[in-house]
């Protein structure tokens, strides 16, 4: 007869209970643990860092920007008249003088202008000989009759006085001797009329001859001005230089104004520098300028800052001092260093990728010898090219990562390798 178990089943029941509990709160210790750890300091190689380290001494301020070499005297010729390019015997690149000529066009209509403007001077300056030739006549007309009326009143005169004289002696009778008198009064009076249609006939040609001569003016500058256009299809260079573009081509019709050249000097050049926005705040005329032409280093100084910002740079213009290298010339690619101030006696490093002058930081500075770098917080100052300005959080001596290091931001602490 088999004795049946009790309580066996409900053992092994609790003991299963006590071991999964167990289990359960071995696990939360676990996690407990585990999260009260910190995480392990990434490994770097230290040849894939930018380290510098931190000195006390004078700092040179300066800014850099890349820009070309730009011509002082520069010259676009444009198209004097609306005109069809007959032949163009200069190439870009060829030396020029003012008087060399570019290219030929040809107007029709220019010319027709011209050819009629010609014929309308000639005809003014005809009637304008003509009308002098009558006048001149009217003129000596009007005076023979002012020297006849004279003429017959000092006759006139002379025969009053005489009859005066001989009615005196009872030689005439007295009515004869008024009688002349009378006739030498309207005389006199009539010759004063004459000479006062002289002159007035004088102001009257004078004033037609002004007015002739004022036509025929309007009539040579009408032709000047047609024969000036005309004389213009030969586009000339204007200056001595050498010609850098012709943006036309033979056969092609312009209009007026179009740019048809330009001309430039090269002797005369000044390089334009294009300077990031953030470092052009400090930048003014007449600092000193270096300017790289990649074949010779040449100084200068600013001369210009623009007003305005295009595409996140400022245009800094600087006038070359010194003799130009071998090679110079327009357009010709340059890098320019600009001088900014000297700083005595301040702390700086090299400059990092991701500080900006006049803020707080967070770099990594290196112990133990170099082979672990902690994060520090470091508060910058005024910066260069290649250089800022330590306020604090460093000290001379220490080495810091210039490097961007933003692929550690969730860590204080990195080992180099």
């Amino acid at each position: 007869m088999d004795i049946q178990r009790t309580g066996q089943a409900k053992k092994r029941r609790n003991r299963r209970l006590m071991i999964g509990g167990a289990a359960v709160v071995a696990v939360a210790l676990i996690s407990i643990f585990l999260s009260g750890l910190k995480p392990a300091a990434p490994s770097v190689q230290r040849e894939t860092v930018w380290i510098d380290t931190v000195q006390r001494g004078d700092m040179d301020r300066n800014v850099r920007g890349a820009g070309t070499l730009v011509a002082l005297d520069v010259r676009f010729v444009a198209a004097p008249v609306e005109g069809r390019i007959e032949r163009i015997p200069a190439l870009p690149g060829v030396t020029v003088k003012a008087d060399t000529i570019l290219m030929d066009m040809s107007n029709t209509e220019l010319q027709q202008s011209s050819a009629e403007a010609e014929s309308q001077l000639r005809a003014a300056e005809a009637d304008y000989t003509d009308l002098q030739a009558k006048l001149s006549s009217e003129i000596l007309n009007e005076q023979s009759a002012a020297a006849a009326a004279e003429s017959q009143s000092a006759q006139a005169k002379l025969q009053a006085e005489a009859d005066a004289q001989l009615n005196a002696q009872g030689l005439v009778p007295k009515i004869t001797a008024q009688l002349s008198h009378l006739k030498s009064d309207i005389l006199e009076k009539q010759a004063g009329i004459e000479k006062q249609k002289v002159v007035k006939g004088q102001n009257s040609v004078d004033a037609q001859l002004a007015a002739q001569r004022a036509r025929v003016a309007q009539s040579r500058s009408n032709y000047e001005l047609k024969r000036s256009q005309l004389e213009s299809l030969q586009v000339r260079a204007g200056i001595d230089g050498v010609l850098q573009e012709l943006p036309v081509q033979v056969g092609q019709r312009v209009t007026q104004g179009t740019t048809l050249a330009r001309v430039a000097r090269p002797e005369r050049l000044k390089a334009e520098l294009k300077i990031p926005e953030t470092q052009a705040k400090d930048v003014k005329v007449n600092q000193k300028a270096s300017i790289d032409t990649r074949n010779g280093i040449v100084q200068g100084h600013v001369i210009r800052v623009a007003p305005s910002v295009q595409d996140g740079t400022v245009i800094v213009d600087a006038a070359l001092d010194g003799p130009l290298p071998e090679g110079a010339r327009v357009d010709l690619s340059v890098d320019g260093t600009i001088d900014i101030e000297h700083l005595v006696n301040v702390l700086h490093v090299g400059r990092p990728a991701y500080g900006q002058p006049q803020s707080t930081v967070e770099m990594f500075k290196l112990v133990e010898g170099g082979k672990a770098a902690e994060r520090v917080k470091v508060k910058l100052g005024r910066s260069s090219t290649n250089t800022i300005e330590v306020v604090s959080g460093l000290a001379p001596g220490d080495q810091v990562i210039l490097s961007d290091t933003s692929a550690w931001d969730g860590h204080d602490r990195i080992r180099l390798n």
